[in-house]
């Protein structure tokens, strides 16, 4: 968990920086890391796909930009990018902080300066701007969004269940791409040491 607890403290620090702050980016990347959308994802959130009470938020949608044609909230990649995750509570805290109290329903919650929709090319420039430095370079919203992956691997859940948070339908894609080959569990030494002892030992 060393490379996730780098990630995590390296979000953390983006809240030091005063354009980072302005620019909303700490509590998205926060919120990616949370429940592990894509980017476009996250800035395609609704207030009114967010239950705070529940602590769920629903993904539906996503940003793409068109050219000639500007910034459209579409349908997700699949069908199975149409989920309802559920909220870390420290993340339904960051967005009652945010709210504020009260929110206009049909706005998105990591709007931009208008209080519209935000492209997300531009916002991946401001995390690259306010990330700075050689030592930040690497977090990325790919970055974060495998970082909630490993978590949830590591946390034990099946790639089925990983593949379910991050919108995949095929588990094999989650693995490929965002579950990383770590060391391998006692359990498995356990079940072949207990099925093969007596024929090795034979």
């Amino acid at each position: 968990m060393a490379r996730e607890a780098n990630d995590v403290s390296a979000v953390n620090k983006l809240q030091n920086d005063p354009k980072a702050v302005d620019a909303d980016i700490p509590d998205l990347c926060r919120f990616m890391l949370a429940i592990g959308v894509r980017i476009g994802e996250a800035l395609a959130v609704l207030w009114s796909e967010v239950d705070l009470n529940a602590g769920t938020v629903e993904i539906t949608s996503m940003i793409i930009r068109v050219k000639e044609v500007g910034l459209l909230r579409k349908d997700t990649k699949s069908s199975a990018g149409q989920r309802t995750l559920r909220l870390p509570s420290w993340a339904v805290a960051m967005l009652e902080r945010s709210s504020g109290g009260y929110v206009r329903m049909d706005r998105p919650v990591f709007p931009d300066s208008l209080d519209g929709f935000r492209d997300p090319s531009n916002t991946q420039r401001a995390l690259r701007e306010a990330r700075g430095s050689d030592g930040f370079a690497w977090v990325t919203s790919h970055v974060l969004r495998k970082t909630a992956a490993t978590i949830l691997d590591e946390a034990g859940l099946s790639a089925r269940e990983v593949a379910d948070q991050l919108g995949h339908a095929r588990p094999s894609m989650t693995q490929d791409v965002y579950m990383v080959c770590t060391a391998v569990t006692p359990r498995a030494a356990r079940a072949l040491g207990g099925a093969l002892s007596s024929k090795a030992m034979g």
